[in-house]
């Protein structure tokens, strides 16, 4: 478990307690912090409460929850309180507050009165940061993006592991990075990084900052488009000069960033990543597609610049096994190609998938995040028919209606078994929604779950 000495002794709130909270909570108290922790459901206070390594840091007897004052101490030898303390009037006396990425920190009643205090508000990430000086010698790599930053994350994070470089992988992927033991020196830790964690983070000084793209999302958190591109451009300004910056040049947003660390002194740090750029994709089987050369293009660049030798970088890419839930080969039945692209949840996103395949059955839908889908649209001449689904069907068949054959599905269970009815051998039959999932679903994760038995209980 990662921790820093610099906490020991001080004291913390945590708010949030899902994966990355509850690791934030036990990395605190390994390291000698106390901590009071809250979360709105009750099922998550559960789970602290139930959870081994937890327990034992409650006072005795702690069976739930308990009202806590901004001066009340959590005891000697009881280091955690799990308590509310939302309605707090102040949080001085606090080292910090930290907060889960899911925390609207831009309305959030708790991040106003931390800001007012003067105690800082931060996540995981920003604990991690804290916690560098104290561990082996080591690199690590920040990569963000609105898409594709899962598979590039995990792409060079394999390609590390088939050059025999101890790695590991966490931030918004896989689990969380206080969790994680301790990497031996040379060792690289491989970060995916959303814009809700750099908003929440300092001083990470990442040997190497990856931008991909960015496109429209999660507006309801920033003001404007502006702002949320101002959030990615952050992992940039954390950086040290002579720290590598890798910068997707497709869209307007990344190149001004990239003209802006140019611009900063650091143009020798930089590399930037031109789109279309045409390359054998050939020998990588989950690397399909253009957006996957981007991904590519960046893992590449990356390791390069991390002293990875070029036939290691070729075995990784040739062997990567891909992610779930993108661009993932389920099944083929009867000459027919069943993929799994749940994690597609916005139209740009969802564009590259349409550009792989030749003859598609297109299911889409959910909650959308735009009133569009313009983004797809050079990719309408693959799709044979469309199935819409969730919150959008009605929306998104409108859209399409005279574009394409459209069907309204409104179930993802109808959607399937109606294009695999009419798929023939060749074609392929597509989940990428270009939408969120929590309209019918828990998250994507569960979708693409769905999906797949679905799919293998087709006869």
């Amino acid at each position: 478990m990662i921790g820093s000495s610099a906490w020991r002794g001080r004291r913390y709130a945590v708010l949030g307690l899902a994966r990355s909270g509850l690791a934030t909570v036990r990395a605190l108290l390994g390291a000698g912090a106390e901590v009071i922790a809250w979360d709105d459901g009750e099922q998550a206070r559960a789970t602290l409460a139930r959870d081994d390594q937890l327990r034992r840091y409650l006072p005795d007897g702690a069976t739930g929850v308990r009202n806590a004052g901004a001066d009340d101490h959590v005891g000697a030898g009881n280091r955690l309180l799990l308590a509310n303390f939302l309605d707090f009037t102040t949080f001085e006396g606090f080292a910090g507050v930290v907060v889960s990425p899911g925390v609207p920190i831009n309305k959030h009643v708790v991040a106003a009165k931390a800001r007012a205090a003067g105690i800082p508000l931060i996540g995981d990430i920003e604990l991690f940061a804290q916690a560098r000086a104290e561990l082996p010698a080591h690199k690590v790599v920040g990569i963000t993006g609105t898409n594709g930053k899962s598979t590039t994350t995990a792409l060079i994070h394999h390609i590390l592991e088939t050059a025999g470089i101890p790695a590991r992988l966490g931030g918004n992927i896989g689990l969380p990075i206080l969790d994680q033991a301790p990497l031996p020196e040379g060792g690289v830790y491989v970060l995916e990084l959303s814009s809700y964690q750099i908003d929440l983070t300092q001083g990470l000084d990442c040997d190497v900052a990856i931008l991909l793209n960015i496109t429209p999302d999660h507006l309801d958190r920033y003001d404007g488009f502006a702002g949320y591109a101002a959030s990615k451009a952050r992992l940039f300004t954390m950086q040290s000069r002579g720290h590598v910056a890798i910068i997707g040049i497709g869209d307007e947003a990344s190149q001004d960033i990239a003209k802006q660390v140019s611009r900063s002194g650091r143009a020798e740090d930089l590399t930037k990543i031109a789109p279309g750029v045409c390359m054998d994709q050939s020998r990588w089987p989950a690397l399909q597609g253009p957006h996957n050369a981007q991904n590519a293009l960046a893992a590449i660049a990356a390791c390069d610049a991390l002293g990875v030798d070029q036939a290691s970088i070729d075995r990784g890419l040739a062997s990567f096994p891909g992610l779930p839930h993108r661009m993932e080969r389920v099944a083929t039945r009867n000459g027919v190609l069943y993929v799994n692209d749940s994690k597609a949840t916005n139209p740009t996103s969802t564009a590259p998938a349409l550009a792989a395949f030749d003859r598609i059955h297109w299911i889409l839908g959910g909650q959308a995040k735009t009133d569009d889908l313009d983004a797809c649209r050079p990719g309408f001449g693959h799709v044979a028919r469309a199935y819409t689904i969730g919150d959008a069907t009605e929306m998104f068949a409108a859209l399409l209606d005279g574009e394409l054959p459209v069907e309204r599905s409104f179930t993802l269970d109808a959607a399937v078994k109606s294009a695999a009815a009419q798929a023939k051998a060749g074609e392929t039959v597509l989940l990428s929604p270009a939408c969120a999932s929590f309209d019918q679903f828990r998250d994507y994760e569960d979708r693409g779950a769905q999906f797949r038995a679905v799919v293998g209980a087709l006869e």
